[in-house]
């Protein structure tokens, strides 16, 4: 006698779960803007990065011509 296949789905990520829930919760236009909200939190740390690295390169540039 043969034995059916196994089948495994694989758990969920936590990430994947609060995705789901957020997607049964909210509207489509809710979700639109907490992801851009989201990326341009993302947005403004690069530029925060950027600026910081540019103050950097110019204090090196002062301290070296002075």
């Amino acid at each position: 006698m043969q034995t059916a296949p196994v089948r495994a789905t694989p758990i969920p990520s936590l990430t994947e779960a609060l995705r789901a829930v957020e997607s049964l919760l909210m509207s489509g236009g809710q979700r639109t803007a907490r992801q851009n909200a989201w990326t341009s939190v993302q947005e403004d740390r690069r530029r925060a990065k950027d600026r910081g690295e540019a103050q950097r390169v110019l204090e090196q540039a002062l301290a070296t011509y002075s």
